[in-house]
């Protein structure tokens, strides 16, 4: 049977084109497969084998682990204590080895070997192939559906597949066997069986490559396509930038009589596209991303990476959109939070914000409402400005002279001073878990301490909406930083009493 295992290695070699050492070593890991059946648990086996002669040896071996780390597997593991009494120089990592009777091979079992020997082949015929065609650098797999599996397409390409899950086909989207697809590859997992490219249309990278192969200014570096926002299979928005004054870069991804961008629209099941310009200058690229919508004023709020826009009552649900479409991915698209408010509404804002820093000024100030109002109508808006803003510009506001505008500034100053010292003093307070929790920046424990939250447990309390409030964080980073304080409440000892 020795002699049978070796031919079998050589043809299988020549047959295959195949390293005859990758066969051999495919051969003793049937054979290692094939003897721990033997054994209970689960235990190491290392076979070795004779190139020349086919004859071979089997071991029984137990990886060294430090003893702090105890035994996970106790059939295949020893401490390293323990295996020092047999071996003493052995060090963490080596292995203790002892001889075992192999197992005879016999007629089924050369069988199964052959089919372990077989699928090793094609596993590595199946990485060339996936290797091959991953070289080319296609970003769209082109295929044509091969079958259903558990809901998700199987697409062929050649005699490479890839996996279109149902969570990324664009909705009401069906196709049949022996239909042609189009998607882009989102990743490559070669842990999955027959299919390991996963692809998807519903992602804005898909409309990207299709704008790039209508287009030939952007393949062609002439027109960029900076950002892209979806709503699958019903609408999306792309922001579109040249450098080239020739170039009318909208007009370009339109194309004569609309033939590039409804070439797009058509591949991805009418999927309706706004083309918008691109601008350095964030609320000219939030109005471009409203549009259709007429915005008749915006106001930008670095800290909290926010925008409220103003709009008209005629133009209020256009900006909006359907089930607030519009909005939501122009704030997609540019990264800002978008707040849409009508002209009333932004004066009753503003109006209440006055009323807040006139509140403020009047209060650490020490001045009345006459002064508070003048200051508020020159543009100031925090003690800081009223601080440190150049003495020149202060000095050119008629209603002040020079002894008002020094006394101001002194007052200013020294109110500053006083919050600083007794904002130290609450973030001193803090507590260490709460400093502890990940991402918790020295800057983020200064805005919890300023909103009164100086614990973990006081932090676990609160509404995303509040922690947002507090510390101008997105919903999604606050609710994270929410979820991770609570996380010991779920993890507590439950015999432990509650505090």
């Amino acid at each position: 049977m020795n002699r049978e295992m070796l031919m079998l290695i050589d043809a299988i070699s020549r047959e295959k084109n195949v390293e005859r050492d990758v066969v051999l070593g495919a051969v003793e890991q049937a054979l290692a497969s094939a003897t721990k059946k033997f054994y209970k648990g689960e235990v190491d086996i290392r076979v070795v084998m004779d190139p020349d002669t086919g004859a071979y040896e089997s071991f029984r071996r137990w990886l060294v682990v430090p003893d702090a780390a105890g035994l996970q597997n106790p059939d295949a593991e020893e401490l390293l204590s323990d295996a020092r009494e047999e071996l003493a120089d052995i060090e963490e990592g080596d292995y203790i080895e002892k001889s075992i009777e192999s197992v005879p091979i016999g007629r089924i079992g050369a069988m199964a070997a052959k089919q372990v020997i077989l699928q090793k082949i094609r596993d590595a015929e199946r990485e060339m192939l996936l290797n091959d065609f991953m070289s080319r650098g296609d970003k769209i797999f082109v295929g044509t559906v091969k079958r259903m599996d558990k809901g998700d397409l199987i697409i062929e390409s050649g005699r490479v597949e890839g996996r279109l899950k149902r969570s990324e086909m664009i909705p009401k989207e069906n196709f049949r066997t022996g239909d042609r697809v189009r998607a882009i590859i989102k990743d490559v997992d070669l842990t999955l069986r027959g299919a390991p490219i996963v692809l998807s249309r519903s992602a804005p990278a898909f409309m990207v490559e299709l704008f790039r192969q209508e287009v030939p200014e952007v393949e062609q570096g002439q027109l960029e396509i900076k950002a892209c926002a979806r709503d699958p299979g019903s609408r999306a928005k792309i922001a579109v930038h040249t450098m080239d004054k020739r170039i009318d870069p909208i007009g370009t991804c339109v194309g004569v009589r609309g033939s590039r961008v409804n070439g797009v629209t058509n591949e991805l099941a009418g999927e309706r596209v706004d083309i918008v310009l691109w601008s350095e200058d964030p609320a000219q690229f939030v109005i471009g991303a409203l549009a259709p919508a007429n915005v008749q004023s915006i106001m930008v709020d670095e800290e909290r990476h926010a925008m409220d826009v103003v709009v008209d009552e005629e133009n209020l649900a256009i900006a909006i959109g359907r089930g607030g479409q519009n909005v939501r991915l122009a704030s997609e698209l540019t990264g800002w939070r978008i707040n849409i408010m009508t002209v009333d509404e932004s004066a009753q804002k503003q109006n209440a914000e006055a009323q807040g820093i006139r509140t403020l000024f009047m209060a650490k100030l020490d001045v009345d409402q006459e002064i508070a109002d003048i200051l508020i109508e020159e543009g100031f808006t925090s003690l800081e400005e009223v601080a440190y803003v150049p003495l020149q510009e202060m000095l050119e506001i008629e209603s002040f002279d020079e002894e008002t505008v020094n006394e101001l500034r002194s007052r200013a100053k020294d109110v500053l001073l006083t919050m600083e010292i007794a904002r130290e003093e609450s973030v001193g307070d803090v507590s260490q878990d709460l400093r502890d929790l990940q991402g918790v920046t020295p800057e983020l424990v200064a805005k919890l301490a300023d909103g009164g939250i100086h614990t973990r447990d006081e932090l676990a309390d609160l509404s995303s909406d509040e922690l947002t409030d507090i510390t101008g964080q997105t919903s999604e980073e606050a609710t994270a930083l929410i979820m991770q304080a609570r996380a010991h409440w779920f993890s507590a000892d439950p015999a432990q009493p509650s505090v």
